[in-house]
């Protein structure tokens, strides 16, 4: 089937019935539910823009020739790997980018094991042959996708196999004819309850041992398989209008504690089994991270030029323009932006095709972008909440404005500089939603944390870095002979 709309979407949903708990209750149905309607609408939304502009949104699948999402291609040259880009910004700017798993994201990852599955083939080729299957099955009937990384925190001074309770973690429980028999806890599927099928890989960056080969799994199943429970956590869409939350009520995606209680997965839905070297190797030597972080880049330079905009205009609205640290502070955000573009930039026309053919961005660029955003993306956080100061505390709700005795004091109270009072409470409430409240400290957390611990990413990234040419440029400054001096009273 060709590409789906949002209608498709959450019918899907519907059908699915995933056993999806919240609020200590079992949801009968997600699209309905006061804790996922919105944002499932905000989903559909993406899905419906790819019938809006399909000139950027779809393209012509090379095994059917149906329209699918541009998300999913496999980009071959420069020009190809900027349309999908261009279509990951396009969903991007929908959210304003605080949707940090939109489906794009893992398109990129399905993309690149997909076509680079020769990895998966050192186990076993059937492995590599469902790598390879299950992209082409995930493209051509338009798959939502939620994954998980990461065991539970239990005690992180032991390994897995090494806990006083070693079967909670996931973990491989029987091997069968036709296929496998999994058990155990994964953390942290966001979109868990949202979603048609999980992704089960590896770490991204915490790497495995050979005693742990018995959690060492990597396979897709359906949201809905029998035994998968989504246990997520506190919604922070608390039923508010899009005016008193206007971020919240639309994009609260939602992560969620997975169980698996003897979930049956066949064969042909396995990737990994019970390999940890190949694990730990899954995401560079398919240069799924590259495609992974040229989203997350492209999603994250979105996401600043909304924080930008939103200074921008708290600025003017209350008249600061032209103190001196206001200035600077807004010039940290402009920097910032700037910085990313030029990661993306040269990743793009930097990128070279890989051994299988895929236009593969330059990841020292983009590696440098992953390390660095969630080190500065709190500073932005911080300056809107400098900036507003005790304006983000005082911030009445819609009905304050709309209540007959009260409604025009507020209105003159909260007047601004070039806004009246309606307007400029609008625009605070959506700097506090970005910044204070339970959906913004969310984002900034899960910025931090994106692609894992950053000091365990930055160690990563200090120990990958190509080192000797500076060395070598200091020992040769060190090794050049003294210039021969001359006596400033000499007449030569």
């Amino acid at each position: 089937m060709p590409a789906k709309t949002g209608n498709q979407y959450m019918e899907r949903l519907k059908q699915a019935k995933s056993s999806v708990y919240i609020h200590g209750e079992k949801v009968e149905d997600v699209t309905v539910h006061p804790a996922f309607r919105n944002v499932v609408r905000s989903m559909a939304a993406l899905y419906d823009r790819q019938y809006e502009k399909p000139d950027k949104m779809l393209y012509r699948s090379p095994t059917t020739g149906q329209l699918v999402g541009m998300t999913f291609i496999q980009p071959t040259t420069i020009d190809e790997l900027i349309a999908r880009r261009e279509a990951t910004q396009e969903w991007a700017r929908m959210s304003a980018g605080m949707m940090g798993r939109s489906p794009d994201y893992l398109n990129a990852e399905v993309m690149a094991m997909g076509i680079a599955n020769d990895l998966f083939a050192e186990d076993d080729p059937m492995f590599a042959e469902n790598a390879r299957n299950y992209y082409e099955y995930a493209r051509e009937n338009d798959i939502s996708l939620t994954h998980t990384l990461i065991h539970p925190q239990m005690n992180r001074a032991k390994a897995l196999h090494e806990q006083k309770d070693a079967d909670v973690p996931l973990h491989l429980v029987e091997r069968r004819k036709d296929g496998i028999i999994v058990s155990g806890i994964r953390l942290l599927a966001t979109q868990g309850g949202i979603t048609d099928e999980i992704l089960v890989f590896p770490s991204t960056v915490k790497k495995s041992t050979a005693g742990e080969d018995p959690y060492a799994l990597a396979f897709a199943i359906p949201n809905n398989t029998p035994g998968v429970k989504f246990i997520c956590r506190e919604a922070f869409d608390y039923g508010r209008s899009t005016w008193d939350h206007p971020l919240a009520s639309r994009f609260e995606e939602g992560d969620a504690i997975v169980s698996f209680e003897n979930v049956f997965v066949p064969w042909e839905r396995v990737f990994v089994c019970g390999n940890s070297s190949i694990c730990n190797r899954t995401f560079r030597e398919t240069n799924a991270v590259v495609h992974m972080s040229h989203q997350v880049v492209a999603k994250n330079i979105v996401k600043t030029e909304f924080l930008l905009g939103v200074t921008l205009c708290l600025i003017e609205a209350i008249g600061i323009g032209e103190f001196q640290h206001v200035k600077d502070k807004g010039a940290e955000i402009m920097l910032a932006l700037e910085t990313m573009k030029s990661h993306l930039y040269r990743a793009e026309h930097n990128a070279k095709p890989d051994r299988w053919g895929t236009m593969t961005p330059d990841f020292a660029a983009l590696d440098a972008a992953r390390n660095w955003y969630p080190r500065v993306y709190p500073r932005l956080v911080e300056i809107i909440r400098i900036l507003g100061a005790s304006g983000l505390m005082a911030i009445p709700t819609e009905a304050d404005f709309e209540h007959e005795e009260i409604g025009d004091i507020v209105r003159r109270a909260m007047q601004g500089a070039t806004v009246d009072g309606y307007e400029r409470v609008q625009l605070f409430r959506l700097a506090w939603d970005l910044t204070m409240s339970a959906f913004g400290a969310r984002q900034t957390h899960y910025e931090y944390y994106f692609f894992g611990d950053p000091v365990r990413m930055g160690m990563a990234y200090f120990d990958g870095y190509e080192k000797e040419s500076y060395k070598q440029f200091v020992q040769e400054f060190l090794r050049t002979k003294k210039s021969v001096s001359i006596p400033l009273n000499s007449d030569h």
